[in-house]
């Protein structure tokens, strides 16, 4: 008679040992690519950060870039952590990386339809694989058709999370630092070497690109060898047991794991061979939505000293929470995603070349026809400013617009120096700018568009002021260009120890932006402060 071989409990613990320092391993590579890639978007030319804000200032060609760069990564993780990096370098705003967001979770569904798309040659499992494998897709399609036209239109998402990060943060507009300087961050002198070492801030990016995604990687690998240690049998009672215990173990797998995509591609085989139905599996599926959002928060609480990165990690919560709160606790709505996947997963079975017909549809044809359509949605402009301060020699500096003509929202980024002098400079500030009930907000300022004699009081670090709208100027030539509406504002401060001067604002209605800054030395005399040079409409 055999007898077992007895078992090595130090093997055992040396196993446990090496997958708890192999976790904390790549935690901290993560933290490290996390704060890396930020130093480096921050140094970026000033050409690479220009492209990037006339991308994604379209929110159509957001939403692409999110739902392609997360199809090919194959990890809607890797693509939040990156929106979360380039939020925190300034290289675009929160209203701007919201679209990518919604992409990035439509493109992580890819996987999970490839996989169902294996089970073409097994016929009395391929139906349910492709209802399984598509429930993802059309749950968070659906959540970005209720989300996508409320954010667009009215920045529902935007919002909520910049609201909700104000009530910790106080985000206005803000110089862009020269490094970046995370609360408590251990990596800041190795980030600065590393910076001296390798001039270049896109092998620096690269760099930082790679480690994040092999970080998500080394996690995905050992919960991944976990999951198979047990059989789908016990798998299936210890995770389907109850639509609110799937949901549950949904949300702590991915979290752990840090990817919604290897979650749900493990649900398509387990509904394929009826360990699970697919309305037991579909909680466990929206619990990994809302727990794929963990990293975005782990890569803002790196970033904490910007507001705007903490909004972002919120803004991708909000968008996962809300499409569960939609989709879970109304059986009318519930239904929807269910009946859609099942649907699809009848007509793949009857023609096997749908399945292939949707992927292309969703994945690829639909996102380029909405680009080509509203190709025209932005507005972009090149502006060369001449400024003088009290006491200073005059200087230079450009601003690049970009505006989406729908919303009226966008930013401005502005670069020291005329066109000749710019060559690679990254920018010195970046303004949010946006246009609600005919007043133009621009960082911590707002101009109303207005009758003249309509006031309103603000405050700024020199004090309390009253800005009045003094005339509206039916033309005014400036830049070898006349502009048509322009208002003329004029501030004045009622409060502070020190007399300060008035000073007035010209303001074109049509393109929203500065003409002319004056300080009025006397009530009758003024000096040009700021002045537009040139208009360069792109």
């Amino acid at each position: 008679m055999e007898t077992a071989l007895p078992t090595d409990p130090g093997k055992k613990i040396r196993d446990n040992v090496w997958i708890v320092l192999s976790i904390i391993g790549a935690l901290v590579l993560f933290l490290f690519a996390l704060d890396l890639m930020v130093s480096s978007l921050q140094h970026l030319s000033r050409n690479v950060t220009e492209t990037i804000l006339l991308a994604t200032a379209n929110p159509f060609t957001a939403l692409f870039i999110g739902l392609l760069v997360t199809a090919m990564l194959q990890s809607s993780s890797t693509t939040t952590s990156l929106v979360v990096a380039l939020v925190a370098s300034g290289a675009i705003t929160l209203q701007n990386a919201i679209p990518i967001i919604m992409g990035a979770n439509i493109g992580t569904t890819i996987t999970s339809t490839i996989v169902a798309l294996g089970f073409i040659n097994r016929r009395k499992e391929f139906k349910r694989a492709v209802a399984a494998g598509t429930y993802h897709d059309f749950f968070n399609i659906l959540t970005t058709v209720v989300l996508f036209p409320l954010e667009y239109y009215y920045g529902f998402l935007s919002g909520i999370s910049d609201w909700l990060a104000k009530r910790f943060f106080t985000p206005t507009a803000r110089p862009v630092e020269e490094t970046i300087k995370p609360i408590s961050s251990l990596f800041g002198p190795v980030v600065r070497g590393l910076s001296d070492l390798i001039p270049s801030p896109f092998v620096l990016a690269l760099l930082a690109v790679i480690m994040l995604f092999c970080s998500i990687l080394i996690f995905r690998k050992l919960i991944s060898d976990l999951l198979k240690a047990k059989s789908p049998e016990v798998f299936s009672r210890f995770f389907f047991k109850s639509q609110l215990k799937s949901f549950g173990w949904g949300l702590l797998t991915t979290a752990a794991i840090r990817s919604s995509t290897i979650t749900t591609s493990v649900v398509v085989p387990i509904v394929a061979k009826k360990i699970a139905t697919l309305r037991q599996a579909a909680p466990f599926i929206m619990g990994a939505n809302v727990g794929t959002t963990i990293t975005a928060f782990i890569a803002a609480a790196l970033n904490a000293n910007t507001s705007s990165a903490i909004s972002i990690a919120i803004a991708h919560f909000l968008f996962n929470f809300i499409g569960v709160l939609l989709f879970f606790p109304i059986p009318v709505l519930r239904r929807l995603p269910m009946e859609l996947a099942s649907g699809l997963g009848k007509l793949t079975l009857k023609y096997r070349l749908v399945g292939f017909v949707y992927l292309l549809l969703t994945f690829f044809f639909i996102p380029f026809s909405l680009i080509y359509f509203n190709r025209d949605a932005t507005e972009s402009l090149h502006l060369t400013y001449a400024a003088t301060a009290p006491g200073e020699p005059k200087v230079y500096y450009r601003v690049v617009t970009q505006m989406n003509k729908r919303t009226q929202s966008g930013e401005w980024v502005r670069y020291e120096g005329n066109a000749e002098t710019i060559t690679d400079q990254e920018p010195s500030l970046i303004y949010p700018v946006y246009v609600k009930n005919a007043t133009l907000f621009v960082g911590d300022q707002m101009f109303l568009f207005n009758r003249p004699g309509f006031c309103w009081d603000g405050e700024d670090g020199q004090g309390k002021y009253r800005v009045c709208i003094d005339q509206v100027l039916s033309h005014m030539a400036l830049a070898d260009i006349s502009f048509d509406s322009v208002y003329v504002y004029k501030q004045h401060y009622v409060e502070g120890s020190q007399a300060r001067s008035d000073h007035r604002y010209y303001y074109s209605a049509a393109h929203k932006i500065l003409l002319q800054h004056e300080e009025l030395v006397t009530p009758d005399s003024a000096v040009v402060r700021e002045k537009l040079l040139k208009f360069e409409p792109q």
